[in-house]
Parts: structure tokens; sequence; C-alpha cells
């Protein structure tokens, strides 16, 4: 692991053990309001019409499920494929989303042909994923063996600063919207548009979570303190009021034009 360019410390081994923090923190993930903020806001950049007939979303690091229970509700003629590292979530996802299809993947590893679910994805989600890999653009193109040419690719990542919460479940950088436009394009994406959102509660909700430090990892355990509880709440409220054009929020909208002469020729 390989924090040098931002001189961070390198994490504890059990800040890649996603089948124990789906297990500490998945309720109270869902109930974030940051977690609801990027739904939203990935509602608004699909433009997905009607029930979602002719749709199939792809979801790279699908957790829990809990989004992707949301998409086939919203788009119920739609087809979803949710890929998530951890065995964990793939079976709360399952349960969470029965009419979805959840696979165990490891991203950063070589695509073997014969194990791809031939999907041919015409959209995909890649949210606060990119920031737990040490090879994100790897991992971006061997996702795009799941999607079809075209394939409209929304991709979220934290930006600001790390604190601790953030480096107990394994960030390894956060990113500012010209570093996430650059990973993009090196993974082989077509880039429409990248920006900062979600000033100024965002920010400000940010800003609290440093302040309180390594004691937020026993707060979030479980379904959360009633602290946690009561602070979602309220900033759930406000981040509606968030602008669009600045904020640690890290957000990009790609496509994948199919696969290169390169890739064609293996």
């Amino acid at each position: 692991m390989n924090n040098s360019a931002r001189g961070d410390t390198k994490p504890a081994p059990a800040a890649d053990d996603w089948d124990q923090h789906w297990t500490d923190f998945s309720a109270s993930s869902g109930n974030s309001p940051t977690t609801k903020y990027r739904n939203r806001l990935c509602f608004r950049l699909l433009r997905i019409k009607g029930k979602g007939e002719g749709s199939k979303i792809l979801e790279v690091g699908s957790g829990t499920g809990l989004f992707g229970r949301k998409l086939l509700d919203r788009y119920p003629r739609s087809e979803y494929l949710g890929l998530e590292l951890s065995e964990t979530g793939v079976a709360a996802g399952k349960k969470q989303a029965p009419r979805g299809t959840f696979l165990q993947r490891n991203l950063l590893e070589p695509v073997d042909p014969s194990a791809i679910f031939r999907f041919e994805a015409t959209h995909a989600l890649c949210c606060e994923v990119l920031e737990h890999v040490d090879e994100p653009a790897t991992l971006l193109r061997n996702a795009a063996a799941y999607m079809a040419p075209g394939c409209k690719i929304i991709v979220t990542v934290p930006g600001g600063w790390l604190h601790e919460f953030y480096r107990h479940i394994g960030h390894r950088r956060h990113y500012k919207p010209e570093e996430l436009r650059h990973l993009l394009e090196n993974a082989g994406l077509r880039v429409d548009k990248v920006y900062g959102a979600g000033f100024p509660f965002f920010n400000i909700y940010q800003v609290l979570i440093d302040l309180r430090g390594k004691r937020l990892v026993h707060d979030a355990a479980g379904g959360g303190s009633l602290m946690v509880r009561v602070g979602s709440v309220v900033f759930d409220a406000l981040f509606r009021f968030n602008t669009m054009f600045w904020g640690w929020q890290t957000i990009g909208v790609a496509c994948y034009e199919g696969p290169t002469g390169a890739e064609n020729s293996r």
C-alpha cells in the first residue's frame, strides 16, 4: 500500500476488511446524510427515463445492496448488476434486492474472460470506491468488461482531507476534481464533466467528523449512537440546500467508448 504521494501513514490491515466493515457500519452508512446526498446526485445524473425500460445498471462496489434496492425500486423494468469485493456485502445485497444480481469480484485482479458475467451495462455507478484502492485506474479498466460501448459512468469520490474515521475504513487518498479527471482519462474513459459539490453543509459535516476523530468509529458502529442518528436527520435536511458548483464531494461523469485495439487483440 503506497500513500507516499499524500504523506499518509500506511493503514492497518483491518482497514481493508470489508466483511467486518459492512458488519459494523452498514446500518449507519445507509442512514448517513452523505450517502443519501450521493444517491440523490446519482439519480439526477443518471437521467434514466420512466421505469428504466432497456436500461442495464452496473454498480461497481455495491456494498450491502442498499442503493441497488433503491435503483430497482425506481426503475423496476431495468436490469441491475452489483459487483462487490466482500462476501458479506454480496450476501446482504441478495437479500436487499433479490431482483438484482450480485457477484463477488476483485476488480484489481486480471479479468478472467471465462468468469465475466455478460451484462453490457448502459449505465454504471462507482460511488466512494476508488479512494479505497491503490490502483483505481486498473479497477475501472477491469470493470469495463461488464459495460457496453457508450455506457454512461458516474463516479463519486471524497474530497477534503483524510480524517481518522476515513483512515479506519481504508481511504488511501481524497481527490480534487482535476485529479479525478486525470484518473478517469488514465482509465481510458471519455470525461464529460468533473466537479465538486456540497458547499456549505457537506463541508461542515466533514469538519465535524474530523473533530470527532477516532471516537466516531465507536459512534457509528451498529445503528449509530443517538448523536449520530440525530445529526444524520438534521444534515440530511440541510444537504438539500447544498450548491452544485463547489464542495468536498467530487463527482465525475464519463463514458466508456468501447475496447481499445490492444484489448480487442487479447
